[in-house]
């Protein structure tokens, strides 16, 4: 038994990955999809019965949210057909700038579709506050009788005829209040997803004025996407010294987070592959809050609300809010961090726990990726670079496992010399790894190191948006969906969809035969169960990682035919029999019949 104690803690280790996956993924997914169902149901008959409320242009306790939301009742069409707007036309985005508030609520992301099809939709990030999906972006001022009216959810702000925002063609909204104030809006965007909003406050009165400037994220519904335990999806933001700071729908839900006053930082709201954020001005004090509103129209909200600026008569103010708002890419999200110095941008894509292994892990595949144009070739390539790091772990342990096997006839002696006492068993196999050098733990320390990395390989084929919808060859059209074939109605040969629990591909079934040739590199063990337990675990494994992302399973194939070479080298360099073949030979022939 000795020499299968690897084995059985990586079995168990493996077990509580795959048992966390269906417990933590799978579960909530299936009970995610019942919920939805539901909740779209139970919204429509709101819809109908939900008098809506009237719209304020009233403050709530920072100043940064209007109250009475009124309720969505229109669709996308007629609330963009509702007010003027501003065509926006870049290489990534297209939609519009609502005058109506100077609201970013029309966004579509050009550059990603719903499906693996490219006829299918493109992304919407953005849609107005009159539909049922609102979800957008807005900057304003919280002013005083002595300011006048300042810019607002209600404000309509002045656009030249014919302005279209582009990357080179930045667009400036002009809006001037009976108080003799001018604000003068400049928004331009990169050629991604990064948008720089610059307010030049100009105070033409007699009398100095003093306002303060807000910005939120609204949304109403949550992302359809299953709730997982190892992504988060919801608030968002690094604010000042309480860094960053991660909160779950639910949990805001039941009570708003308020940061304490900050300087610096971002704040918003992230999807597994999108986000909307806010940069307020670096160099002022301001107040974040993260909220649930269900006056009205129920919405999400992620503002803030800088401290009051004093602008003189003659005098002008500027001020300068960067809104990001587009897929979470990861060297557009790094690139953004340097460039614009915004602190802790990156942690933006939800790298986990094991951000120091999985964020480099993910910069291995995007090198690989680069050079072959494959994500699945690098997964293949990075496991490769993964095992050779390891190599030196590898071959102490099976060093380690060759010379218990070397031991066993000993063992067997000593076995045979103390019979039942078992204590005087224990001294005489402990005296014999001493003598012979031998640390029966050595080989549980790889097994036990690459946990982390087999979460952090997870972690980046299921957040990163590079891996959405990326193909291998193949049947393989997204590796971070599950293998689409199914065995039971012969990889589609069959004209019926198998159901979910059967639904057992073909890179599952690779998957399982490597696992299985990987345990017959050693003996089954003496004791009848734990031989059944052997010889079933494979069957179990591939059954239970068929819901997996196929470049998990792709990745754990792999993997297993690497150790099995990596295995025979190194025992035939101790000079152990590699006794995979005979194994199987055993396996397959026929017992004798028992005596009688």
């Amino acid at each position: 038994m000795q020499n299968n104690r690897n084995y059985f803690i990586a079995i168990a280790l493996s077990v509580l990955i795959v048992l966390g996956w269906q417990f933590l993924y799978m579960n909530p997914r299936i009970e995610a999809q019942r919920k939805a169902q539901e909740a779209q149901k139970a919204q429509q008959q709101t819809e109908q019965t939900q008098q809506p409320a009237a719209t304020g242009q009233g403050a709530q306790t920072n100043g940064a949210a209007p109250s009475g939301q009124a309720a969505a009742t229109a669709t996308r069409e007629e609330a963009l057909a509702k007010t003027p707007r501003v065509v926006i036309d870049t290489a990534a985005l297209s939609g519009s700038i609502n005058l109506a508030g100077a609201r970013l609520d029309d966004l579509k992301l050009k550059g990603y579709h719903e499906t693996v099809d490219d006829s299918s939709p493109i992304i919407t990030l953005f849609s107005p506050a009159d539909t049922k999906d609102g979800y957008f972006t807005e900057l304003g001022y919280i002013g005083s009788d002595t300011t006048g009216a300042v810019p607002g959810p209600a404000t309509v702000w002045t656009a030249p005829e014919g302005a279209k925002l582009t990357e080179k063609t930045p667009v400036t909204l002009t809006y001037t209040n009976d108080k003799g104030i001018t604000f003068a809006r400049t928004i331009s965007v990169d050629e991604r997803y990064m948008f720089t909003v610059t307010d030049k406050i100009q105070n033409a009165g007699q009398a100095p004025v003093s306002l303060s400037s807000y910005g939120r994220v609204t949304r109403y519904n949550k992302p359809t996407t299953p709730s997982v335990y190892v992504l988060h999806e919801g608030f968002i933001g690094v604010i000042g010294d309480d860094g960053l700071i991660e909160s779950k729908y639910t949990a805001v839900e039941k009570e708003a987070v308020t940061p304490a006053k900050s300087t610096g930082g971002w704040l918003g709201i992230t999807d597994k592959y999108w986000a909307a954020t806010i940069v307020p001005p670096q160099q002022a004090a301001y107040d974040a809050r993260f909220s649930h509103f269900t006056d009205g129209q129920p919405r999400y909200q992620a503002d803030y609300k800088q401290d009051a600026v004093t602008v003189a008569p003659g005098q002008s103010v500027e001020l300068k809010n960067l809104v990001f708002a587009g897929a979470k890419e990861v060297p557009v999200i790094d690139g953004y961090e340097a460039s614009y110095s915004i602190p802790r941008f990156d942690r933006l894509i939800d790298w986990g726990w094991f951000y120091f292994i999985t964020k480099p892990m993910f910069k291995l595949m995007d090198f690989f990726f680069r050079y072959f144009g494959n994500f699945g070739v690098a997964i293949l390539c990075t496991t490769i670079v993964v095992k050779a790091l390891f190599f030196p772990l590898a071959s102490k342990q099976y060093a380690s496992m060759a010379n218990m096997k070397r031991m066993q006839p000993k063992m067997e002696e000593l076995k045979a010399k103390f019979g039942d006492d078992r204590m005087g068993l224990q001294q005489a196999t402990m005296q014999l790894y001493k003598e012979e050098k031998i640390n029966p733990i050595a080989g549980c320390w790889p097994v036990a190191l690459q946990i982390p990395i087999f979460f952090s390989l997870y972690k980046v084929i299921y957040i990163t948006i590079e891996m959405r919808h990326a193909p291998f060859f193949g049947w393989i059209k997204d590796l971070s969906a599950p293998d689409p074939t199914t065995i039971v109605n012969l990889f589609g040969l069959l004209p019926f969809e198998a159901p979910t629990f059967l639904h057992l591909g073909v890179w599952p079934l690779i998957m399982g035969v490597t696992m299985f040739f990987q345990m017959r590199m050693n003996p089954t063990p003496p004791d009848p169960t734990q031989a059944m337990i052997f010889n079933w675990m494979p069957l179990v494994f591939t059954f239970m990682l068929a819901s997996f992302p196929a470049g998990l399973v792709i990745y754990w194939a792999w993997n297993n035919t690497l150790s099995v070479i990596q295995q025979s080298v190194i025992m035939k360099r101790h000079g152990v029999k590699v006794e995979l073949f005979a194994n199987l030979k055993s396996l397959f022939k026929r017992k004798p019949a028992p005596s009688k």
